[in-house]
């Protein structure tokens, strides 16, 4: 698991900072197959992951959820037959957070990319 994978989310509030852009680079170096994208006006994470057919896509999507449910923040995930789609971002501030980078992570290594 990742030196990222392995932080601890914090509590988030409407007026907690996001992280700024700066410092996303280095976040995203960690990241591999991770891209940000700007939707509704706020910045968000987003990866696609790869399956041989929709049971091993579903049971990933299940997975990522229960990571969700345990650290109390939850993604946009799309299934489809083959693929999974995950997108991380906080609502309460409207943009990205260290969680989302932290969540990300966590996604990937549920996948088991490293």
């Amino acid at each position: 698991m990742s030196e990222l994978a392995n932080r601890t989310c914090q509590p988030c509030r409407e007026d907690s900072p996001p992280v700024p852009k700066a410092e996303r680079p280095a976040l995203l170096n960690q990241l591999p197959g991770w891209a940000v994208e700007s939707a509704d006006g706020m910045d968000r994470l987003t990866a696609r992951f790869r399956f041989p057919d929709f049971a091993a896509a579903l049971a990933f999507a299940n997975q990522v959820g229960e990571l969700a449910e345990a650290a109390d923040h939850h993604p946009r995930i799309v299934l489809e037959w083959g693929a999974v789609e995950v997108y991380w971002w906080t609502h309460s501030i409207g943009g990205l957070h260290e969680n989302d980078f932290i969540m990300a992570a966590r996604t990937s290594t549920a996948y088991g990319e490293e």
